[in-house]
């Protein structure tokens, strides 16, 4: 019986991270298709607190396409997603939505959707080994 109740666990988590990869690639897709580029500049990293620890997130300022102020923190974090004060940065956009832009690099891109399929992947591949065994 606990055998069939971690293989469905498993599964649906490996399930929910699948369907939040999908997601996430969709709304990159269109942003890469109809959002605005410009580019942004570092203006500081703030600290904030996380289950792991404090982290040094960046804020990142950019004019929107009507010459608006924007400042957004990148929503990838972790190790490897810092970007140094000062630094000038590809930025993309909803045109709608300036503060739900995005750091055009792919590693803030790309690598959420790897980093959820390959979770997915794993409890999948847990989840049907206990579910054989």
């Amino acid at each position: 019986m606990s055998g069939t109740l971690g293989a469905v666990m498993c599964g649906g988590a490996g399930v929910f991270l699948l369907g939040c990869a999908l997601s996430e690639g969709v709304q990159m897709r269109r942003l890469r298709r109809h959002g605005h580029h410009t580019h942004g500049v570092v203006v500081d990293n703030v600290r904030v607190s996380s289950e792991d620890g404090p982290e040094w997130v960046p804020v990142i300022e950019f004019l929107d396409h009507r010459g608006h102020r924007v400042e957004f923190k990148p929503r990838m974090r972790g190790s490897g997603m810092g970007l140094a004060t000062g630094l000038t940065v590809p930025v993309i956009y909803p045109p709608h939505n300036p503060q739900r832009a995005r750091v055009r690099m792919w590693r803030h891109t790309t690598g959420p959707v790897v980093v959820m399929a390959c979770a997915a992947a794993a409890f999948l591949a847990v989840g049907v080994f206990i579910a054989v065994h």
